[in-house]
């Protein structure tokens, strides 16, 4: 799957991760979008196609609201909640394993908006 992490989701480990996992990754850092805002970052996962992964649930489940009001379309928007629970919060293989699982399952992923956490 090719994904954009955005700078809430994109430490490193993670990242080396999911490109062990077979996924194709990109950051803010590596296109000049680090700090962006939350739009700007939308923005950039469409033009390039590209699976939006977060842990920033409201705004981008807005801007996905906003983008199918104004019947455009997205690539996917994935999202990963956290508790600040250690015990149930997402590790970052758990992360991997939820994009492998949702990957696997078929379901369309264009302009849907899924919670990671429901894949594990």
């Amino acid at each position: 799957m090719n994904l954009y992490l955005d700078d809430d989701t994109a430490d490193r480990r993670l990242v080396a991760l999911l490109i062990n996992g077979g996924h194709h990754v990109t950051v803010p850092r590596d296109v000049d979008l680090a700090g962006a805002t939350d739009a700007r970052h939308v923005i950039h996962a469409i033009e390039e196609q590209l699976v939006l992964v977060t842990r920033n649930h409201d705004d981008f489940l807005d801007l996905h609201e906003v983008i199918q009001a104004a019947g455009g379309s997205h690539p996917g928007v994935l999202i990963i909640r956290a508790d600040n629970d250690p015990k149930r919060d997402m590790t970052p293989r758990g992360i991997v394993t939820a994009v492998a699982k949702l990957e696997a399952s078929g379901v369309p992923i264009q302009n849907e908006v899924y919670i990671l956490n429901h894949w594990r």
